[in-house]
């Protein structure tokens, strides 16, 4: 099974959800660090979509200064825009593989799409 995750290397949930994926035996892992290769618009509606959530929830608040922006009242174009302008404002980590796509918080979410 492939299996791609959105990873900050920085972020201790990113890091444990890549060592469950490693771990996990016939799982072949691509590392996106989105920080460096940032999101576009379009793979964040794709991924959104596959997840069934809205960019309002995977929106980061915590560490970012998304809320003074207001993109916490924001539509959803808006925060699309702006987290494909700025990919620290994407909540980590996103998993993807061909059972689906999955905001991995907790952990242990990424089991679901295994």
């Amino acid at each position: 099974m492939k299996a791609t995750i959105w990873h900050n290397p920085a972020c201790g949930t990113s890091r444990k959800t890549l060592a469950i994926l490693e771990e996990t035996p016939g799982v072949d892992v691509t590392v996106v660090e989105y920080l460096k290769n940032p999101y576009s618009e379009a793979k964040l509606r794709q991924l959104f979509a596959d997840a069934g959530i809205a960019a309002r929830d995977a929106l980061r608040l915590r560490g970012t200064d998304a809320e003074e922006r207001g993109l916490k009242d924001a539509s959803e174009d808006e925060i699309v825009a702006a987290m494909a302008a700025n990919p620290a404002y994407v909540e980590r980590p996103i998993v993807e593989t061909d059972k689906g796509v999955r905001l991995c918080r907790p952990q242990d979410r990424v089991h679901e799409i295994l």
